[in-house]
């Protein structure tokens, strides 16, 4: 949790001999808040400008063509929340700076409205990934049909086409942005949920519009910069050893080769070694806690079950065994406290972010409206999609959408994919492979991941916004058309990737599309059943539903003392999914931040958000370039990749 403004100030000026009675003092100057003070925040209406959705608009067509590229070739898609807020603000400074120099600058340029433009853009470029360009939607083609033996009739295929692809995200695409509305003071008020990509990018924000004068604010910014450069450096040297799969640091067996296949090592990561530093060692230790039960100990035990609970001779990518083909897409509650027992900061910030209030009734009613809406037109545009299959959907949804939201507000990971691929096998299952069931489950899972994706975006932003001072309402408003603007540009853009390469999602070509043809997979073997899952698979997953409940239960009934040593369920879910390298990296961000407060604790205290968000920021900002490298076709020229001795002679035996 981020040090509150107070305890870093008392703590510094004890370091330099100044008594307690000056705390005051030191609260003006080391409180980000009061560093503002002399800037009015602006009305909410004022923080939506034209120039911030031109901008926007710009920046969403940028980032749409990078989500895309990456969404036809790896299928991963980091986080371009920092991006965003880097890009909108040297767009927008420039512009003013112009106009100021021409004496037509009417309105100057304010850290709010640099959140309503990073809050745009990332709505408008999430659709790239949610709408499932890469995965669900296209995997309902023909193209990708061709490819499995099995469920390629008519009814389970339904082509792409740039109307219906429209019409579908406009449907389902703002359920998510309702469902969470009424919840966002429990998420950061209430539970103070870390959403480290959004922290990282307020304190980016903040560091731009910081005004003069502030001497500690100064050093965090300095301090921030520093490691921005570092990370970002860090991230251009990583990449010419990236020439192939499985290459470079990323790929390292830092812990071993044994280690390295159960995904135990440390991958170099500048962002999640920030992101470790922003957790509560609670988070982080609960994530090691899983990696270990999972990848430690779990599947290698069930790997042992091979041709028991499961056949032996499956090839290693079979959706019917131990399988690794679905990977992760780009993840502690307290009671509300007292307005006085806050920092300066938190109480600001807090009134400013309950002050422009988005009624929980209009939320509401818009959900049952767009619900209801979508449960008379989805079936029109999937005529397999049954109208009660899409009613239980929305009953379902907003429960789905807070876990995802909230489980993004403990460790910067949406799951939105795995609620997705939930609905493909639910609903898969209730319609049947005879009554098209592989097309309304792959629709269905569009129609969840919609939901969950945009609840646990929005989430980020609100954080964002809290941090910033922006109004809840320019936070929901900016979503609102950052998503309509997604809904249109992602299909367009998609449609001219779809025209252009003839060879779109074909194996072996430029763009293969990987996981289009394993969604259709999974929807495939979604009909069948539960039957067809692996033996005593869904006896682990009720006792594992069991036990996070009563963990829940003991944490909520344990004193302080006691459940600040019990681990999270949720956050020890996370690596049962996607592995445990990522937890290494946030324990080490841990270990850093906790040897550094031994040794110093007031300056580890004061620069330990600063150099994390330095950290998550400056790998953040590398993507772009990157991927820009990769639609220009540049590629890496060095492939750094790690063998066993053994295998290494007979490489070189092959080799010579």
């Amino acid at each position: 949790m981020e040090p509150t403004s107070s305890s870093i100030g008392q703590e510094h000026d004890l370091q330099n001999g100044i008594g307690s009675k000056k705390k005051t003092d030191v609260t003006d100057i080391d409180s980000i808040e009061r560093i503002f003070e002399s800037k009015k925040v602006p009305p909410w209406q004022s923080q939506l400008t034209l120039r911030a959705f031109v901008v926007s608009f710009i920046l969403g067509i940028l980032f749409t063509f990078i989500v895309m590229k990456l969404n036809l070739t790896t299928g991963i898609i980091p986080s371009l929340n920092v991006s965003a807020g880097l890009l909108g603000f040297f767009f927008v400074k420039t512009w003013t700076k112009f106009l100021d120099r021409s004496g037509l600058l009417t309105q100057p340029f304010t850290r709010q409205e640099n959140t309503v433009i990073q809050t745009c853009v990332v709505a408008s470029s999430g659709i790239a990934f949610s709408g499932g360009f890469g995965s669900y939607l296209f995997g309902m083609s023909e193209r990708i049909a061709k490819q499995s033996t099995e469920a390629n009739s008519a009814q389970n295929i339904k082509n792409p086409s740039i109307g219906w692809m429209i019409a579908f995200l406009f449907i389902v695409s703002f359920l998510g942005l309702l469902s969470v509305v009424p919840l966002r003071k429990i998420m950061i008020i209430d539970f103070k949920l870390i959403y480290p990509s959004g922290t990282a990018t307020a304190h980016l924000i903040n560091s731009f519009h910081t005004p003069q004068g502030a001497k500690l604010a100064k050093k965090q910014v300095r301090t921030l910069g520093r490691f921005f450069s570092f990370s970002f450096l860090w991230g251009f040297f990583q990449w010419f050893f990236t020439g192939g799969d499985d290459c470079g640091f990323a790929s390292f067996p830092s812990l071993g080769l044994e280690a390295y296949k159960n995904k135990f090592y440390f991958d170099f990561s500048a962002t999640y070694v920030g992101v470790g530093m922003i957790c509560p060692y609670l988070i982080n230790v609960s994530l090691l806690v899983g990696a270990i039960l999972s990848w430690g100990i779990m599947w290698p035990l069930i790997n042992e079950k091979k041709g028991d609970w499961y056949p032996a001779d499956l090839p290693s990518n079979s959706l019917h065994g131990l399988q690794d083909v679905t990977k992760s897409e780009p993840i502690t509650g307290n009671s509300s406290p007292d307005l006085p027992s806050l920092s300066y900061d938190d109480q600001k910030r807090t009134r400013v972010f309950l002050k422009d209030q988005i009624p929980t009734w209009i939320a509401i009613i818009g959900y049952l409206i767009i619900a209801i809406a979508s449960v008379v037109a989805l079936p029109h545009i999937f005529h397999q999609l049954k109208w009660y299959y899409i009613a239980a959907i929305y009953v379902f949804a907003p429960a789905l959408a807070f876990c995802n939201a909230y489980g993004c507000g403990l460790t910067d990971w949406s799951l939105a994919s795995t609620y997705g691929k939930l609905a493909i096998f639910v609903i898969g299952a209730w319609a049947g492979g005879s009554n098209g069931g592989v097309l309304a489950g792959l629709a269905a899972c569009g129609v969840m991941m919609n939901i969950v994706s945009t609840a646990s975006d929005l989430s980020q932003d609100f954080k964002t916004g809290y941090m910033t001072l922006a109004s809840p309402r320019s936070m929901f408003v900016s979503q609102v058309i950052g998503t309509a603007m997604g809904c249109i540009i992602s299909p367009c853009v998609f449609w001219l990737f779809y025209k252009a390469f003839d060879d779109l999602g074909i194996p072996g070509s430029e763009y293969p599309a990987p996981y289009a043809l394993i969604y259709r997979n999974m929807a495939i073997l979604g009909t069948q059943g539960f039957s067809t899952l692996p033996h005593k698979c869904l006896t682990l997953c009720y006792a594992f539903f069991a036990l996070a409940i009563v963990v829940n239960g003991v944490r909520d009934l344990a004193g302080k003392n006691i459940a600040r040593f019990i681990p999270i369920p949720m956050a020890m879910a996370i690596p049962f999914y996607i592995g445990g390298y990522f937890a290494i990296d946030m324990c080490v961000g841990s270990l850093i931040l906790f040897v550094w407060s031994k040794v110093n604790k007031a300056k580890a205290a004061a620069f330990g958000p600063a150099v994390a968000s330095g950290l998550i920021c400056g790998d953040g900002i590398w993507t772009l370039p990157s991927s820009v490298l990769a639609l220009a076709g540049v590629n890496p020229p060095i492939c750094m990749k790690f063998l066993s001795r053994s295998t290494n002679i007979r490489v070189d035996k092959f080799l010579g």
